[in-house]
């Protein structure tokens, strides 16, 4: 596989491994690092890539471990994640400020979530992947994974509600 090949396989996903490192890692320069790290990586096997059914799954699988190593060596005890998309470009300046204080109490819910759950509802609510593709990643099951979510979302919804008085009841 040449050069062109390879850059035309990894660049639908490379931005996503990168917002995944940048999750689990929290510094965009770390999440850089270990985004070029997987690719260089991927690249030392690019003889071998097109044995795997998914190389972007291998590639985010990769981007896991390695992430996690990184935090391992640095015995990081919490991972905070981060999210700068979440508001719409055509909301008032009023409905933003909602937003971003909504999303600032998901994170700190999130951020004490334990950290298989914290990766789940990464993977399938911001990144949008496929229960079977965060099987691969997760090594897990797919009914483990759902489970793992659902019990995610549960936590998130029943704190939100506690705390802002969604829902009135």
């Amino acid at each position: 596989m040449n050069q062109n090949e390879f850059m035309l396989l990894v660049n639908p996903f490379k931005d996503k491994l990168f917002r995944v490192a940048k999750r689990l890692l929290v510094s965009t320069e770390e999440a850089e690092d270990a985004t070029q790290e997987v690719l260089v990586k991927l690249w030392n096997r690019n003889q071998t890539l097109n044995e795997y059914k998914s190389v972007e799954a291998v590639a985010m699988t990769m981007t896991k471990n390695f992430c996690l190593d990184q935090l391992k060596s640095k015995r990081a005890s919490t991972m905070k994640i981060v999210h700068n998309n979440f508001t719409d470009s055509q909301a008032s300046l009023q409905q933003k400020v909602e937003d971003r204080d909504s999303w600032n109490w998901v994170e700190k819910i999130m951020n004490d979530l334990p950290e298989q759950q914290k990766l789940i509802v990464q993977m399938r609510d911001i990144e949008e992947m496929e229960f079977e593709e965060m099987s691969v990643v997760l090594d897990m099951n797919e009914q483990a994974i759902r489970t793992a979510l659902s019990r995610a979302r549960k936590i998130i919804r029943e704190k939100m509600i506690n705390t802002h008085l969604y829902g009135i009841r």
